[in-house]
């Protein structure tokens, strides 16, 4: 006797399985905090782009430092006669894949002030950050520093050094970055910035997801017309300041 047998098509549906309508996957193939994708390569990390910054940010440097030799003094000056210790302060920030490196800032605190204990309560800020509107270890001139962003050109050393760049999201606390979330890590992708889009976009002002959403923004679509435009607004922020402290 023989036995004849039909072959079933592939896409025949089962009798046992209902019929499921495919959904589209809507999900962004780029997002780093998806998991079994690999980011992309942000704009400013590709060859050509890091050379044009680099050179940007040489002679952007070396001619900032040129012009405001006199205002450095000025607040060295103010900084030595305000209240003893040195008149830099140099921090451990994380820079670029979180490599960690000293930053360099006019000091703004007293001296004998900066080990006093802060209770998370008194922060103002939210996310991993730790800011306080009203820090009591400030100087009369530390504040006025802070509020016109001229603590942070001694940072301009820090750009010479390629720890940092004009332009960029700016560096975190070590303690700052240890609490990220795989998204937020995507700041340190590229080289910390002297001034940013957080910086220009309202500074403390801004809540956390706020302001990372402007950090990615730039990291995703940078271009050194970007970077121009960003230079352009701190020179307004820092002579109308808003959200500094």
């Amino acid at each position: 006797m023989t036995i004849t047998t039909r072959p079933v098509s592939a896409s025949a549906p089962s009798r046992n399985t209902p019929s499921v309508p495919v959904r589209p996957d809507r999900r962004h193939r780029g997002d780093a905090h998806e998991p079994g994708v690999a980011p992309a390569t942000p704009p400013v990390r590709r060859p050509s782009a890091r050379r044009t910054k680099r050179a940007i940010d040489v002679v952007g440097a070396l001619a900032a430092l040129t012009v405001l030799a006199p205002i450095l003094a000025l607040v060295t000056i103010a900084v030595r006669l305000d209240s003893r210790g040195p008149v830099l302060y140099r921090q451990v920030r994380c820079g670029l894949h979180g490599r960690t490196f000293e930053m360099l800032k006019f000091r703004s605190m007293r001296e004998d002030g900066r080990g006093d204990t802060l209770l998370p309560e008194a922060n103002d800020a939210d996310g991993p950050l730790f800011k306080l509107r009203a820090d009591p270890r400030v100087t009369r001139t530390g504040r006025f520093l802070r509020k016109h962003s001229l603590d942070e050109l001694p940072q301009l050393v820090n750009v010479l050094r390629g720890e940092m760049s004009l332009v960029g999201p700016r560096p975190a606390l070590p303690g700052e970055v240890a609490q990220y979330c795989s998204r937020a890590r995507e700041r340190l992708r590229v080289l910390p910035g002297l001034t940013g889009p957080w910086q220009v976009g309202g500074r403390s002002d801004l809540d956390w997801d706020a302001g990372l959403d402007l950090d990615l923004d730039y990291v995703h679509a940078w271009t050194p017309t970007t970077d121009g435009r960003l230079l352009v607004k701190t020179i307004g922020a820092v002579l109308k300041p808003s959200g500094a402290y």
